[in-house]
């Protein structure tokens, strides 16, 4: 009886020991066709990246040859936005892939552990009249686990391939000018307004009333070209000008610069590396070649300068390049690399960190005061990661920092922090930042439509305050521009747009015919667009449209113009030029 019941025993462990080396392999193998997937999707990557696809570029060498064959044209639009979508959907597999393998990883290790422990019997000293049926349960139990895994396996690989299928859219040695005495004075409102302290100018707008640039300029015939500086580390955001200085940051994998250039002559006065930051992670995080680490563009309240860097790590200096203080946020969770740029007013630091896929996200907006670095106040927000700049307006009697997120315009009290109002209007991976037109708050839903919003509402505002929407040429990365009267705005494939800004009616379009990813920017009475090849229009703002001069520079571009005085100012892969008349 007790050798029976032995043997029994020893049997029902094989078999156990066998179920679970079954679990390993489908594991194993489920593991396999997950790394098979993401190493084909790495594989045809180079085909299917935009900037660097085989058919875009013939077409796009056709098109110069023939600039207004408008079937060119159309082929490039619908090609470009192909090889977008199948770039965000690699990068969704990637990160869907990862977990997925993770748990596969586990489950193969765990069974396998089983395999082993199950294997082993020990001898029964004393009769066990249940072991047989316990040996049964066992392998029944087993049988089921392996049934289950099997099903969660098919609901992964559903999942994962949805993944794939989802259609996700589209989405720069004389000594510096002396430093002010009165370091904690905040200058007054109109030293602000002349200079260019944040992203895109004074209101985020990319507009400078007063500002005179050139009309044309060429690098290669040395025409207007006032100076041009090597930058020592790259990085995608704009120029900032306060003073006679222009302060841009630069980073990589190693390390995070920021930089200040005399305006007078493009020499640079100081560079200072961003280390020992409290907080700051051992390692950079891996981001998109074409976002970079330094992809938020820098402010200053006219006393410091402050940047963010894709770690999280954010740094005030003073004019002078001395460290005011610095703090570490937290790495932001953003798939595609984090590249909201910061804003001031009255003083504190404004910081959109929004982060996360959806809900619950740990995106948040804060006020820091500049002087100490102290938190003014902090704001959760349920929305998920996104790449849209906030603004700081005048509206309704009161200051109001403008967000956007997916899927919404949500404006906060730059005093105290609260929520005053919200309207759920956005679609897409959120990238182009809202802009104040003509007392209406101006966004661009990517791809989908530009919409103006009254911005003297409370709550949800969706259905009350929409003044006008319009669905035409909407790009997908760039932000509009205004000079209170009209509206202008650029896709990546080169359509220059102008709106009335009082009931969003179409004036024109213009098709430049060429890849633009640089925001367009008004000095005056004259809009400037930069392409990314370096060559550059600028039109007459007004309600018809009038070419009025061109550029040409031998650099590649996505960094928006900064206009102070009568120069302007821009930030290319290698270096800052300063455009002005010698």
């Amino acid at each position: 009886m007790n050798l029976a019941l032995i043997n029994s025993g020893e049997a029902g462990a094989r078999r156990t020991a066998k179920t679970w080396l079954i679990t390993a392999w489908i594991a194993g193998l489920f593991c396999l066709a997950i790394c098979a997937t993401i190493l084909y999707q790495h594989a045809t990557a180079t085909t299917n990246d935009p900037w660097k696809s085989p058919q875009l570029l013939k077409l796009k060498t056709a098109l110069a040859a023939a600039p207004k064959d408008a079937q060119i044209k159309a082929q490039i639009r619908d090609l470009d936005l192909k090889y977008r979508q199948r770039f965000f959907r690699r990068l969704a597999l990637d990160r869907t892939g990862g977990w997925l393998l993770l748990g596969g990883m586990a489950v193969f290790l765990a069974a396998l552990w089983r395999a082993k422990n199950s294997d082993q019997v020990l001898s029964i000293p004393q009769p066990n009249l249940q072991a047989a049926r316990e040996a049964l349960r066992v392998e029944a139990r087993s049988r089921l686990a392996v049934a289950g895994f099997a099903v969660v396996c098919v609901g992964a690989a559903a999942a994962f391939i949805k993944a794939g299928d989802s259609k996700m859219p589209l989405p720069q040695n004389p000594a510096a000018p002396p430093v002010p005495a009165a370091a904690d004075a905040l200058p007054p409102l109109a030293e602000f307004q002349a200079n260019w302290p944040r992203f895109r100018g004074p209101d985020g707008s990319g507009f400078s009333p007063k500002a005179n640039p050139p009309l044309a300029w060429d690098e290669g015939a040395k025409t207007n070209l006032l100076w041009k500086s090597a930058i020592p580390l790259p990085g995608f955001n704009s120029p900032i000008v306060w003073g006679g200085r222009v302060f841009l940051s630069g980073g990589d994998a190693q390390k995070r610069e920021v930089y200040c250039f005399n305006a007078a002559d493009g020499q640079l006065a100081w560079r200072r590396a961003i280390e020992n930051v409290p907080g700051s992670p051992a390692k950079a995080p891996e981001v998109l070649e074409q976002t970079g680490v330094a992809a938020p563009t820098m402010a200053t309240d006219g006393r410091r300068v402050y940047a963010l860097f894709a770690n999280g790590d954010l740094a005030a200096l003073g004019l002078d390049g001395a460290p005011a203080w610095s703090k570490n946020l937290g790495t932001p969770k953003n798939q595609y690399g984090h590249a909201t740029s910061l804003a001031i007013w009255q003083g504190k630091l404004i910081v959109q960190l929004d982060q996360g896929d959806s809900e619950p996200a740990n995106s948040r907006l804060m006020a820091f005061d500049g002087a100490t670095g102290k938190v003014v106040w902090e704001k959760p927000r349920k929305v998920p990661g996104s790449w849209a700049s906030p603004i700081v307006v005048e509206a309704a009697g009161k200051a109001q920092i403008i967000t956007a997120a997916l899927p919404s315009l949500i404006a906060y009290d730059a005093v105290s922090g609260a929520e005053l109002w919200k309207a759920d209007v956005l679609e897409g991976e959120v990238a182009p930042s809202p802009i104040l037109a003509g007392g209406l708050v101006c966004i661009a839903s990517p791809s989908s439509k530009l919409i103006a919003l009254r911005p003297d509402g409370s709550g949800d505002v969706t259905k009350t305050h929409v003044a006008w929407s319009n669905e035409e040429n909407i790009p997908d990365v760039t932000s509009p521009t205004s000079n209170g009267e009209l509206v202008f705005y650029v896709t990546s494939s080169g359509m220059l747009t102008c709106l009335d800004a009082k009931d969003g009616t179409k004036l024109w379009e213009h098709d430049f015919g060429t890849e633009i990813q640089a925001s367009p920017g008004i000095s005056g009475n004259r809009v400037y667009i930069v392409a990314t090849d370096g060559h550059a229009w600028v039109v007459e703002a007004g309600r018809e449209f009038k070419e009025l001069g061109a550029g040409k520079l031998e650099d590649h571009f996505f960094a928006s113009p900064a206009f102070v005085g009568d120069r302007l100012y821009l930030r290319g892969n290698a270096a800052l030029y300063c455009i002005g008349v010698k």
